[in-house]
């Protein structure tokens, strides 16, 4: 093992040498083999320097804390362990230490500066403390007055809310008996006071484990559900707010380091699994409200599939299956309109149809699939009963939900032998009810094209029956929507029609009439908007749409009201009318090949070209598209899937593209709106929002367009433009975008560097397309402002100045007016690089002369201020250099040149050249005769 000597030797050596692990090693096997008191205090604290360099502040206190065990006056293991105790949040106990080290040397700066600097901290942290727990008794007792007036009781209560997001705050609240008092406040009943202090308990268990847990026990887990199943929107979602907060904290939303205390705070599985559990309980409960439901149901989608495939833990998602699945079926074969429902919201089937395809889309293997869908068929078996219709009707709505979630499942079912009879036997049912689930049924089945094709030839006539003869207007306008989903099989293929030239126009008009008539309930004015997100596949009928002012603002009336169902609809219409899906580039010589072997090959609708779609883009802004699409971006994330805002994005790009337009959609909202769209989602769809991002940032005020703090969540999403997988008109208008900003502010440009923005620009300089390169040189121009940009062009081993240089001698004047702006502006802040910039390159005279001759004023003008900033430098041989050189001459000849607005600022600049060169005495001034 090596005696105690040798042992401190090698981990002094490894210490040394940057080895810590190795140091600690050696120091922890003396302390083994030590038995010298002295020998070992010295051990402990050289071990105590190891652990503070790993950053292991508890271990480097207690072995300090050994050493002055040993002998009080050890000085290097005193300040040791003051270290450790600041880093660890002990301030009183690190300021005793260090005032300790002071007293034995008391001429230490370091000592000093630390004492005076603790001194500083634990003044401000009494002050913060002190001056919160009189805040947080003050509402206390406030709250506890049963005499007090209503309004101060609220305030009180909204005051509460806002120290709780403060850790000192929340700290206090939870020490002075504060969850007790917010039981208390929810007991009441009222909806602010509730609405307070569960906006309250949120805040404390946002970030913090331990107090995480300790509210979930104190509370218990069925109280939080009872609070969330009361029939008031806003109490449910804060509740949902809370449950996400603590489910945050419980997951790894707390990064603080508990020490010690770890093993009694780690353990959240019991928690987690209580409220997995009580969650599924809520879903089937007849107890809880609609929009209790829909929290809950929000709760499991968010939380319970895994977030990425590369997770490999998904025992949530089995476990949710095996525990709730039928509880969520149960949801999605609700009928409102039969006796004995459960509550619910317009949203709430269409959230549980989500819910049950992330599970379905999260399962991992063959076995597991078929687990899914064996529960999926013996709940619809088990459903079934030929003597009960309202049980069989629960079924086929059951199956009406899986289409619209995990679409093969439900397929799949449907095909099941007597399935499709039972719904055409339905169809022809007296009872109302009875009619309208089978045709939604059969929309649903319809949403492939391989299905669709059955159905042509099996349900359309039996559509078309229904729709002739019912009189209910409900049942007629369902039927005419799976008229039109069938229409429109084709796509926007011109040749691929499935019904007779004008049938489709008609069912679109039809449309557009219950669109617009407010006698109709909304739920079946939705179903005219999912009619027409077929319809507008053909280009007459989407040019027919945007004219028709009316249906468009009731279109998106209904896209801003509660219901939230119909934004996949209303996303699918306005992506058909701007023509921002993807399409398949056609190549001339593959067309007329396809054409010879005689396959079909897909035709463009006269009305699908450029120039219609502008107009109708037009259209489309007039009547207030931006504002819609705001509202709509702000639904909730289990009804705005990825999806719906991919095309939400494409939207927003279409409508994006002519700079005349840019300034209504910011004014509309739009520039806030896109950020979530850019920041979540599918990679397609962030893509796409970033760029429309990149259209309004680069020629809008970002102050206006992005109000407040939004601006720095822009930067973010254009800086990912600029990678390399994207394509050129990407690049160069996340470079204008870049540019515009960097121009506008310092906490700007700090945050485009911060995002590692500076490499991806500094390769475009390079770029041989003229008009990305003078972009990103353009944006360089306004980032060298920046202290972090400057040091990266001092530093040695690159080509970052050579560069600069050498894009000042192009004959693009663009790019000579920011490279040259980008050189004036560095060899200002930076005297060094005047020197460096003669040293990267032989032809820097030569570019510098070319500048100052320049016929370009701006460009002229540039060249003369770098020759100003080297007169200037600390070199003392390169003023020299420069005025024995023809510099001298062409500032002769422009200083003396006569005022010129035009040109003064190149002037200016010569004369104060000259000036300069005169005080150094480089030149002597020119005196005539007298």
């Amino acid at each position: 093992m090596g005696d105690l000597s040798q042992l401190k030797e090698e981990g002094n050596k490894h210490f040394q040498a940057g080895e810590i692990d190795q140091a600690i090693e050696c120091y922890t096997k003396a302390i083994k083999v030590g038995q010298d008191k002295k020998q070992l205090a010295v051990i402990y604290r050289n071990r105590s320097a190891c652990y503070l360099k790993k950053e292991n502040y508890v271990n480097a206190a207690s072995d300090a804390s050994k050493a002055i065990d040993v002998d009080a006056a050890d000085i290097k293991a005193l300040f040791r362990r003051c270290q450790a105790l600041e880093k660890l949040g002990k301030l009183d106990m690190a300021f005793k230490d260090v005032q300790r080290c002071a007293t034995i040397e008391p001429k230490n700066k370091i000592f000093l500066e630390t004492l005076r600097r603790l001194g500083g901290e634990i003044q401000a942290k009494l002050k913060t403390t002190f001056s919160t727990d009189s805040r947080v008794q003050n509402m206390f007792d406030i709250l506890l007055d049963e005499e007090m007036e209503k309004d101060k009781k609220e305030k009180a209560a909204n005051n509460l809310i806002v120290l709780s997001r403060e850790d000192a705050g929340a700290e206090r609240i939870f020490q002075n008996n504060g969850v007790h008092l917010l039981l208390n406040m929810i007991e009441t009943g009222k909806t602010e006071m509730v609405l307070a202090a569960v906006r309250t308990l949120s805040g404390m268990c946002t970030g913090h484990k331990a107090r995480a847990m300790a509210i979930v026990n104190m509370l218990g887990v069925d109280k939080m559900c009872s609070i969330m199943a009361v029939d008031n929107e806003e109490i449910a979602l804060a509740t949902c707010n809370l449950f996400q907060c603590i489910n945050d904290s419980l997951t790894g939303g707390d990064k603080r380091d508990y020490g010690k205390e770890a093993s009694l705070v780690l353990d959240a599985g019991k928690d987690l699994k209580a409220i997995l559990l009580s969650l599924l309980e809520m879903v089937a409960n007849k107890k809880v409200s609609g929009y209790g439901r829909d929290q809950a149901l929000n709760l499991l989608s968010k939380n319970v599939p895994r977030k990425s495939k590369k997770e490999k833990d998904h025992s949530r998602t089995l476990f949710t299956i095996d525990h709730g699945l039928k509880k969520i079926l149960k949801i999605c074969g609700q009928v409102p309109e039969l006796p004995d429902q459960l509550p619910m919201t317009e949203n709430t089937q269409l959230i549980a149809s989500i819910l049950l395809n992330k599970l379905y889309d999260d399962l991992q293997c063959d076995p597991e699939r078929d687990n899914f869908r064996d529960i999926c068929d013996q709940y619809i078996k088990s459903k079934i009963d030929p003597n009960n219709m309202d049980k069989t009707l629960h079924a086929i709505n059951t199956i009406s939900g899986l289409l619209q979630g995990p679409f093969d499942v439900g397929n799949a079912l449907i095909g099941h032998q007597g399935i499709m009879e039972m719904m055409v036997a339905l169809c022809s049912s007296e009872r109302e009810v009875d009619q309208m689930v089978t045709v939604e049924a059969l929309i649903h089945s319809s949403t492939k094209m391989s299905r669709a094709s059955f159905i042509i030839t099996n349900g359309v006539s039996l559509l078309k029956d229904i729709y002739k003869k019912t009189k209910n207007e409900r049942i007629k306008i369902r039927a005419l929507v799976g008229l039109c989903k069938l229409g429109s099989a084709g796509g926007d293929d011109y040749s691929l029609r499935q019904f007779a030239e004008g049938s489709t126009e008609k069912l679109a008009k039809q449309c557009r009439k219950w669109l617009c008539n407010p006698q109709i309930d909304t739920k079946t004015r939705k179903w005219a908007i999912e009619g027409l997100a077929y319809l507008t596949n053909d280009a007459d009928v989407k040019d027919d749409f945007v004219e028709d002012e009316m249906a468009l603002k009731a279109m998106f009336e209904l896209a801003k009201s509660n219901d939230k169902t119909i934004l996949y609809a209303v996303a699918c219409i306005l992506v058909n009318c701007t023509n921002c899906y993807d399409k398949k580039e056609m190549i001339p010589e593959l067309v007329e090949l396809a054409k010879f072997s005689k396959q079909h090959v897909p035709e463009q609708h006269p009305k699908d070209k450029k120039d219609f779609i502008e107009r109708r883009v037009k259209r489309l802004l007039k009547a207030g598209i931006t504002s819609a699409l705001a509202v709509m971006v702000k639904a909730d994330n289990s009804i705005l899937t990825d999806q719906t805002k991919e095309m939400l994005a494409r939207v927003f790009l279409a409508l994006a593209d002519d700079p005349k337009d840019r300034g209504t959609i910011v004014a509309q909202g739009g520039g806030k709106a896109l950020i979530p769209l850019a920041l979540e989602g599918t990679d397609a769809g962030k893509t796409k929002a970033s760029h429309a991002l990149a259209k309004i940032a680069a020629i809008s005020n970002p102050e206006i367009a992005f109000p407040g703090e939004r601006v720095y969540e822009v930067v973010r999403p254009l800086v990912k433009l600029l990678s390399t997988d994207r394509d050129g008109i990407q690049n160069f208008e996340a470079l204008k975008s870049l540019t515009n900003f960097a121009g506008f502010s310092e906490k700007l440009r700090v945050k485009i560097v911060k995002e590692q923005a500076l490499p991806d620009i500094e390769n475009y300089m390079f770029e041989e397309h003229d008009e990305i390169r003078q972009a990103a040189t353009e944006c360089m121009c306004n980032l060298v402002s920046s202290k972090e940009v400057q040091e990266r062009y001092l530093q040695d081993g690159n080509d970052k100045l050579k560069l600069l240089v050498l894009l000042c001698g192009e004959d693009d004047h663009k790019l000579q007016i920011a490279a040259a702006g980008a050189l004036a502006m560095l060899t200002a802040a930076q005297k060094k690089l005047c020197t460096k910039m003669t040293k990267v390159t032989t032809q820097w005279m030569e570019i510098l002369q070319r500048l100052c001759l320049h016929e370009n004023p701006k460009v002229q003008h540039r060249g003369l201020v770098i020759v100003l900033n080297m007169l200037n430098c600390d070199d003392d041989e390169l003023p020299k250099k420069l005025i024995e050189s023809e510099i001298l001459e062409i500032l002769t000849v422009i200083g003396k040149a006569q005022d010129n607005p035009k040109r003064q600022e190149p002037i200016d600049a010569a004369r104060a050249c000259l000036v300069k060169a005169m005080e150094m005495g480089l030149i002597k001034p020119f005196n005539s005769p007298s």
